[in-house]
């Protein structure tokens, strides 16, 4: 299996699930993780990533460590200081339309967002509301764009969207599609060599159905050509996406990896969880498993069964944990004060 991973996680693409997965094998099998100075969340995001914005690096040191999964926006000179030179490295991407809905209700304080009641009043002016200046610009405007490092407002000329795919392509060695999720995971499984097990998950960071609204048509071209460059990574990507499986796995072996990873997933839901899945945040019994609630979205959790044994208690609540409290329990872990 390999061990040296790099994961640019993007924003609002079921990026904290695959993150769960990383975290989990990286603790099951004693892996180092390249966390944020001071045990943060984001490595100085939305600054583009720097190796010195990581706990434990110095340039005298050449230490390189295992995972690279929190947020950053990419630069790979600077991720190439801190990880061996044989690690992977892979990304997750969402449909641009959806990924802004989610982006609208999550980031709603963002300065572009504040001012408008929808999307729809948003894209009916955007640059009214929108200024490119801002701090938080991104959040409004080709997000992936921006975490894979490139400029959001950059024209969108053919030869400069070739030049940006190209580069993506240089320096990932997959990218990964959210709305094919379960597809995914066997796709990461297959370059990782990992088990089935290791990319078994339930879906983290999600949010209750009632603060989503389906789109007008109108809206939804507004929003592809507001997010232009987006657009072009996700079409580009989604097609390599499924060139990849026909050529490496195949669509009928495929079909069998998903329903079998589909059954663990429902095995394990019915051995871990009370209820039939997720809950609203007020009905998680344990403070310790409720996810980060933000902007107007309510992030869903989970309460695990009472009475499990010590082994499979710990291996469901990981599966349950949300990403600010594992990363800061692997974080301790991994920088324990030496006693005296």
């Amino acid at each position: 299996p390999k061990t040296d991973i790099v994961f640019l996680k993007v924003h609002k693409s079921a990026s904290s699930t695959v993150m769960n997965i990383l975290f989990r094998f990286g603790e099951t099998h004693n892996l180092t993780f390249a966390f944020p100075l001071g045990g943060g969340y984001q490595l100085y995001y939305p600054h583009h990533f720097l190796a010195r914005f990581v706990q434990g690096f110095s340039p005298q040191s050449p230490r390189r460590f295992n995972i690279l999964c929190h947020h950053m926006r990419f630069l790979q000179p600077e991720v190439q200081k801190v990880v061996p030179s044989s690690a992977v490295y892979f990304s997750i991407l969402r449909n641009p339309v959806q990924l802004m809905e989610s982006s609208f209700v999550y980031y709603k304080g963002a300065s572009a967002f504040s001012r408008v009641r929808s999307l729809a009043e948003f894209l009916s002016q955007p640059y009214r509301y929108y200024n490119p200046a801002s701090g938080d610009r991104h959040y409004a405007r080709n997000l992936m764009t921006f975490d894979f490092g490139f400029n959001p407002d950059g024209e969108v000329s053919p030869e400069r969207v070739q030049l940006m795919l190209k580069a993506i392509e240089a320096s990932f060695d997959f990218l990964l599609i959210s709305e094919y999720f379960d597809e995914s995971m066997v796709l990461l499984k297959e370059m990782l060599c990992w088990d089935l097990d290791s990319v078994v998950s339930f879906p983290l960071n999600t949010r209750d159905s009632s603060t989503k609204s389906p789109l007008p048509d109108t809206v939804v071209e507004k929003l592809k050509a507001w997010n232009k460059l987006d657009w072009e990574i996700y079409t580009h990507f989604n097609r390599t996406f499924w060139e990849r499986i026909d050529r490496d796995i195949g669509r009928e072996r495929m079909r069998r990896e998903v329903r079998a990873l589909r059954e663990r997933q429902a095995e394990l839901a019915r051995t871990c969880l009370q209820g039939t899945g997720s809950v609203a945040p007020k009905d998680i019994k344990d403070s310790s498993l409720r996810p980060l609630q933000h902007g107007g979205a309510r992030i869903l959790g989970y309460n695990l069964k009472q009475g499990l044994d010590q082994e499979l208690e710990r291996t469901c609540r990981r599966l349950v944990t949300p990403e600010l409290q594992y990363s800061s329990l692997l974080y301790k872990k991994q920088f324990a004060p030496q006693p005296p």
